[in-house]
């Protein structure tokens, strides 16, 4: 039977204090999108894979960049274009002639927080190179496993609009990311703000590490921790399992799916100062962790659904539990 732990408020406390502490000083900087900052540090707090996808020009590299200087994590990026290799991303082993012996040369991927930016614009062969990274945290490099620095978060950007020399990703690797997250255009006034704000000087620049790394892992250990109740793990599973069923659905939601949205409702539950989850934690995350996932029908698209309009017809049929 579950129980409800032992850990006193104060733990859950020390996780909202880091949400509003990263939120505040990240908002400084990427103004106006505070829904997609607390997203992403929900991630961290994971340590699950994000894809930010939106048009060019609305601050998805920034966000990367920014959130990595403010967790005082390494950082590299890797622009993507058709002539990237995947020894480009993983590495190469070569033969060191003074030491009579071969070394193994680390690539980008060799960092805690890695952008690759626009990766919908790699070839197959090195978006597969990521498959490894992302799931096992390791790099296979001539037939050696290399184990990547610890936590590792890969942070990719795509653009949905522009197709042309673009190579959709598969569906084994967007099931691999934790969420999807779009920033969408500022308002008026925020749009406003940041051109006030970077008249003169980049924020960034003066932005300080908010969060200790070695604190990360202390986090991250509360939030596998939060109590989830039968009845909400049972809700978890009847919404995954719904979108199997779906009518506009040609491949659903996954097992590791279903892992995902569990382990960011916890880190939610955390962030929001309580030892357990709640309904509405699920149905907070559910578009950002699950949409991606699905796979509709032809004839679904023709029609104007899309994987958001599905997600928003699953929690509305489905009961929720008291």
């Amino acid at each position: 039977m579950d129980r409800m732990p032992a850990e006193a408020g104060s733990s859950w406390k020390d996780v909202q204090d880091a949400m509003e502490r990263f939120v505040s000083g990240v908002g400084k900087v990427v103004i106006g999108k505070d829904r997609a900052v607390e997203l992403l540090f929900l991630a961290f707090l994971c340590e699950g894979h994000v894809l930010i996808e939106d048009v060019p020009g609305v601050g998805k590299t920034r966000l990367a960049r920014t959130s990595a200087k403010a967790m005082g994590l390494s950082f590299k990026r890797i622009q993507c274009t058709p002539d990237l290799l995947p020894s480009d991303v993983t590495g190469v082993e070569y033969f060191n002639q003074k030491r009579s012996e071969f070394e193994y040369r680390p690539g980008p991927i060799m960092a805690n927080v890695v952008l690759v930016d626009e990766i919908n614009r790699a070839l197959p062969r090195t978006q597969s190179c990521l498959l490894e990274c992302m799931q096992e945290r390791q790099v296979t490099v001539d037939r050696e496993s290399i184990p990547l620095p610890r936590p590792f978060l890969l942070l990719a950007t795509q653009n949905p609009v522009e197709l042309e020399g673009t190579f959709p990703l598969p569906e084994a690797q967007m099931d691999r990311f934790m969420m999807n997250i779009r920033l969408g255009y500022p308002s008026e006034e925020e749009e406003e703000t940041i051109l006030r704000d970077l008249q003169q000087a980049d924020p960034e620049e003066s932005l300080q590490r908010l969060i200790d790394p070695q604190r990360m892992s202390h986090l991250q250990q509360i939030c596998r921790e939060i109590f989830i109740e039968p009845s909400i793990r049972r809700y978890v599973v009847s919404l995954c399992r719904f979108t199997r069923q779906h009518e506009d659905v040609r491949l659903g939601v996954s097992p590791r799916g279903a892992l995902a949205l569990q382990a960011a409702s916890q880190a939610l539950a955390a962030s929001r100062g309580r030892g357990y989850v709640l309904p509405d934690d699920i149905q907070f995350l559910a578009e950002p962790v699950l949409a991606h996932r699905l796979l509709l029908k032809t004839e679904a698209r023709l029609t104007g659904r899309n994987e958001r309009n599905v997600i928003a017809d699953v929690l509305q049929r489905l009961p929720v539990p008291v």
